[in-house]
Order: C-alpha cells, then structure tokens, then sequence
C-alpha cells in the first residue's frame, strides 16, 4: 500500500512513521509511506499556504489553489512523488528535499501506484472514525490524506475528496495528528505487519467487542494473581473464558456497541445470566 500526506509540517510524521509496526511495515516493504510539503506547490517567495478569511474573523485560511496544484501533481505522478513538477523551478521557491526514486518502478505495484489515490480530508463534519471505516480504507491501493492547519481550508478543496473522516467531537491543532492514528490503525489492518495471520483479529473493535483483559508475568503480583484458567493449559476454556470477559467487558463499558448485534446463543445466553446477576 501506498499512503501519502499532504501537509504544511510533514517533519511531523518522522517519529511517528520511523518506529514500532509502521517502521516495520515499511521494511517488510508492505507500506511505501511519503509526507508532502504543501509548501512545494507555492509561487511566491514567503510558501504562503493560508491567508485571511472571507468575511473577517479570526484566524488564517488554507489557500484551495496549492491544494489543487498539489493533487493534480501527485496524481500525474506513478511513484506518487513530489518529482511530477518541479518546485525548484518557481520564482522565489525554495528547492524541495530531494526524493529518491520510487522501488520496483516497473512492477505490478507501481502499476497501482499510478492510479488516483483515495483522498481524505480530516475535518469536524467528516465521518465518525472506527475499526470498520480502517477496515475499508485497508482495502485501498493509495491513499492521500489532505490535512489542514490554522483555522481551517478553504471549503472549494474538499471538492477533492473521496472522503472525510472526523476522529471524534474535540478539536486537534492540526490534520496532521489526525492522519497519523487514521494511519496507524489501517497499517495495522495489512496482512503481514503485525506477523502473525490472526494478529488483528483479537483486538478491541475486530469483532465488534471490546477485547479480553491481558496478562504476563509473574503469575502473582503484590497479591493481584492471574485467573487461574490462563494457567491451565486447557486451550478451549481459556477461549470460552476469553470470549465471556469480551462479552461482560463490553456490556459493562460499551453496551452501546451489542445492540444490533448478531450474536450466537450461547453468546446472548451468558449475557442473560449477567443481567439476571445484577438483578439479584
């Protein structure tokens, strides 16, 4: 998978996108990720990517044409690169960090590269991140997140968007914290990142539940010990214990998540005998 971002800060993406499983990722050569400068697509001497707003107020605006200029570009481009103009070239334009050449250029895989990327936005109005919403993106050859800055962007550029996405109900200085936990968890989703085939299918939100509580060791802690059944051996009831504290976890946390949801009879069963529990 190819992931791009378009951004005003790219430097940002250096800790995040250089260690744990996206630096690995990357080295298993599962993901060929790139940070943009949206300042590369700028004409005047200062790089201005924002200006005032229409109307008054307060705070800046993201600038619609370096957005546009920068998409047409990185989608003419079949490494995804900065390389389809030359930034360099403009009057008062500061020469972008060189770029090496994309890997396997003539493979199958930059043959998909060469397609439009699946654009997204980060943005309040956009929808509600989830596990189901990284599982589609995860699908995707090439995506490009677009992230702003400053008060906002200008609203002619979402005009450029397969989709946007929302984290949640709070605000975060940039899109560029935004698009890094929309990396992450989709990254997660591709087979062979986190080693094991089933890597991701136990975790929180995979199966619509919330996951199983974890131990290691020692067994026994200042007096806190570990279930016994963890220790047993017995691999079936560690799966039936594992799938009921799912169950209880969930409708003691998150009941929201269970309605609606298809679950085998044995499954509504044990949450029936908690709600009789409580009762009594």
């Amino acid at each position: 998978m190819i992931i791009e971002t378009l951004s005003t800060f790219p430097d940002m993406y250096e800790s995040v996108m250089g260690a744990s499983m996206m630096r690995i990722a990357q080295e298993k050569g599962i993901l060929d990720f790139k940070a943009h400068d949206l300042r590369d697509w700028t004409h005047d001497r200062h790089r201005t990517t924002d200006d005032e707003p229409y109307g008054g107020g307060d705070g800046l605006v993201m600038k619609c044409a370096p957005i546009f200029e920068a998409y047409e570009s990185l989608c003419a481009s079949p490494c995804g690169g900065a390389d389809a103009v030359d930034p360099a070239s403009r009057p008062g334009a500061a020469a972008p960090v060189e770029q090496a050449p994309c890997e396997g250029s003539d493979s199958a895989a930059a043959e998909q590269a060469s397609s439009k990327p699946y654009t997204i936005f980060l943005a309040p109005q956009g929808r509600r991140f989830d596990d189901a919403c990284a599982c589609e993106l995860a699908k995707q050859d090439r995506l490009l997140f677009i992230c702003g800055h400053y008060e906002g962007i200008d609203e002619r550029a979402y005009t450029l968007a397969d989709e946007v996405i929302s984290l949640g109900d709070y605000v975060l200085t940039s899109g560029e914290l935004a698009s890094m936990v929309v990396i992450d968890a989709v990254v997660r989703k591709l087979p062979g990142v986190l080693g094991a085939e089933t890597g991701a299918l136990g975790e929180s939100f995979a199966d619509g539940l919330l996951e199983y509580p974890q131990y290691t060791r020692p067994a026994n802690f200042n007096g806190m010990e570990v279930p016994a059944v963890l220790l047993s051996g017995n691999h079936g009831a560690v799966d039936r214990w594992r799938r009921e504290q799912s169950l209880e976890r969930t409708l003691r946390l998150r009941p929201d998540l269970l309605e609606g949801m298809e679950l085998p009879d044995a499954d509504r069963a044990f949450l029936q005998s908690l709600s009789t529990e409580e009762q009594q």
